[in-house]
């Protein structure tokens, strides 16, 4: 698109939450003390998986690319989030716009593909548990991991430039505590029906693609968990996939709210900075304590772990 005759914008405002001191300052409080939270319990993860020789399972080779992809995924928003709650002058750079834009997308569609990974390895583990260690070899799952990383990258990546070359010309306000799409767009100057329908179709792509696997690969996982014999060995099945089932819920029902829409630029925005506060915020945070109470064999890694260290700390 033709920008000669326009100045773009080189920074914009995050409108964010209404700003009152008391207030900000709690929510300051509140935010930061969940992000190191997000930030210690998916880092402790990675650490037990990587450390703990009982863990070394597709099943954990993907929850620790899980709890990766959730550090990044909530660090591309939180710190700037909580500045922004201390400052009265709100900015972001443009480039910095469109950065925070392009991984936050990045990181959340990737997120997608490995949750839809993980539904997959459970549904050999549990329907195939024969065949299990000779098809999800450490290869297998490393060519997963990747081709779900490079989704992520490369699905993204063309709306990203579309936007860079929109000409925001007017208004540099974004009406969000992060640079989304919609408030963005609601800003730009020119034709944006063509990129809200590519990234509509892309949402429905990812989105629905994604969770209609997810579902249909536990529909083969309940049904055969309902054909074991023994009430214990239903349940010892059930754990294996109780916690990914939880996060699934939860990480889906708040995304098919907010993107899953044909204008993004029509979105109530105060209803969706409510429901990404909880997506970028509360979820990361309760994903390394539901696989943690759900899962007897993290626990066991994570009580190993506790008592090497404390050991080291008494020998000392």
């Amino acid at each position: 698109m033709d920008l000669t005759n326009c100045s773009r914008v080189e920074k914009f405002i995050l409108l964010g939450f209404p700003h009152v001191w008391g207030i900000n300052v709690s929510f300051f409080a509140v935010v930061l003390l969940l992000y190191m939270l997000s930030i210690a319990g998916n880092g402790l993860i990675i650490v037990i998986v990587r450390t703990n020789s009982q863990l070394q399972k597709p099943m954990y080779f993907f929850l620790s690319n899980l709890s990766f992809l959730e550090i990044w995924y909530t660090t591309t928003v939180v710190p700037k989030m909580l500045a922004n709650l201390l400052l009265v002058k709100t900015t972001i750079c443009f480039y910095c716009c469109m950065a925070q834009l392009y991984f936050h997308f990045f990181f959340g569609v990737t997120e997608f593909f490995i949750l839809t990974v993980m539904s997959f390895d459970r549904y050999l583990a549990i329907c195939n548990p024969l065949r299990y260690s000779t098809i999800m070899t450490f290869g297998v799952c490393l060519q997963l991991a990747l081709a779900a990383w490079l989704g992520g990258f490369f699905s993204i990546l063309f709306q990203i430039i579309m936007v860079l070359r929109l000409p925001f010309c007017g208004s540099n306000i974004v009406n969000h505590f992060y640079c989304d799409i919609g408030p963005l767009l609601k800003i730009a100057g020119g034709d944006t029906r063509w990129i809200e329908a590519l990234i509509f179709l892309i949402a429905v792509a990812v989105i629905v693609s994604s969770l209609l696997l997810t579902v249909i690969s536990y529909i083969f996982i309940i049904s055969t968990i309902l054909r074991i014999p023994s009430s214990s060995g239903q349940k010892k099945a059930f754990s294996t996939c109780a916690s990914h089932l939880t996060v699934v819920t939860i990480l889906y029902g708040a995304v098919l709210f907010v993107y899953l829409r044909p204008s993004a630029t029509n979105s109530s925005f105060r209803h969706n900075k409510a429901i990404s506060v909880l997506n970028t915020v509360v979820t990361p945070v309760l994903n390394p304590f539901i696989y943690t109470i759900r899962n007897n064999e993290v626990k066991e890694a994570l009580w190993k772990l506790f008592q090497r260290k404390a050991l080291t700390l008494a020998n000392e």
